[in-house]
């Protein structure tokens, strides 16, 4: 008895002491935070700049292939709402799908998330991002980060004309606080001149009864797609998000804690096209790309993160973006898992 009782003191002062190890571990990975500065994020940039020569500027889009594939920026707003930036952290670029998150927020904010997923999908999807789907069969979009399903989001938003747009454009401005961001002519018409899948997309949901407007609601898509921002400002909108819609600034006008579960639980689960899935394992955190180079990032109750680079990899999202995000990721232990 007395061995035994020995044996079972000495277990018990091993993981007492293991878990303390471990708290210290944790406490100190979470202190590190703490530490991120320009210089942090100019090491992790100069480390994956090279994947800018390795990745594939978008051209399907005429326009978007004249974008610099050398261009790089990286960007965090840190718990305290402080901004960090290194690279070409003034250079201007399209949004892309990253607007679909924007215009599902301002879609479920007038008519209610029930609503606005009584015709579509939370799914995700191991199909590209401009893949018609299940459209032809059920006509529902699989999930709002698709094209599809992004097209049926903003058809929801109210208002004549281009008050879809206006309303996504105003929100942008809003969480990014920079009332000088506004959309690309040069890019929309160039979007609008070849986005005829989109506009099959668009007619298939019509003919379905999910759309009843006109194209004038494609035309408010496209521009979306063509506001123009930095990674600083892709960097508010991640931390936005990661603070339950309160604004870098402390600014808590439109602060919902639903709201944020629901773009997050979609960046996680669809917000980096068929990638989603490895990409959750890898960084493990809610994340939008767009096809003109940037990626924003969500940190839960902790930081917003921001990056830029034009070159892409097969899947669409920024090659060189991917791996700076992931080596941030793993230096300060940021995924939720």
């Amino acid at each position: 008895m007395k061995k035994n009782s020995f044996l079972f003191s000495a277990k018990g002062i091993f993981m007492a002491t293991f878990l303390s190890i471990n708290a210290m571990v944790d406490a100190q990975q979470t202190a590190d935070i703490s530490t991120i500065s320009e210089k942090t994020l100019s090491s992790i940039l100069e480390k994956n700049r090279t994947y800018s020569t390795q990745g594939k500027v978008a051209d399907y889009i005429p326009e978007l292939g004249k974008m610099d594939a050398k261009a790089i920026a990286f960007s965090v707003v840190d718990q305290n709402g402080k901004v960090f930036n290194t690279g070409d952290v003034h250079k201007k670029f399209t949004m892309q799908s990253i607007s679909k998150i924007i215009a599902l927020m301002v879609a479920v904010r007038e008519r209610g998330e029930a609503d606005v997923f009584a015709k579509m999908g939370y799914f995700g999807s191991e199909k590209p991002f401009n893949h018609f789907s299940n459209l032809e069969t059920t006509g529902k979009p699989l999930n709002p980060m698709m094209n599809a399903g992004a097209i049926y989001t903003t058809s929801l938003i109210s208002g004549a004309g281009e008050q879809a747009f206006i309303k996504v454009l105003d929100m942008v401005r809003y969480i990014t606080k920079n009332q000088n961001i506004d959309y690309s002519k040069s890019v929309y018409e160039s979007e609008k001149s070849t986005g005829h899948r989109n506009r099959g997309m668009f007619y298939l949901m019509k003919n379905n009864g999910l759309i009843s407007g006109n194209e004038d609601q494609l035309d408010n898509y496209f521009k979306q797609c063509s506001i123009e921002l930095t990674a600083e400002d892709l960097a508010k909108i991640g931390y936005f998000f990661a603070h339950q819609c309160v604004r870098f600034d402390g600014d808590s006008k439109y602060k919902s804690a639903e709201v944020a579960k629901l773009i997050e639980s979609q960046m996680l689960t669809a917000g980096m096209y068929e990638f989603s899935g490895e990409y959750s394992r890898m960084v493990g955190l809610p994340s939008k790309s767009g096809v003109g180079g940037g990626i924003a990032v969500s940190v839960p109750g902790k930081m917003g993160i921001g990056v830029f680079s034009p070159a892409l990899d097969q899947h669409g999202n920024s090659l060189a973006g991917y791996h700076m995000i992931l080596d941030l990721v793993k230096q300060y232990n940021l995924s939720i898992f």
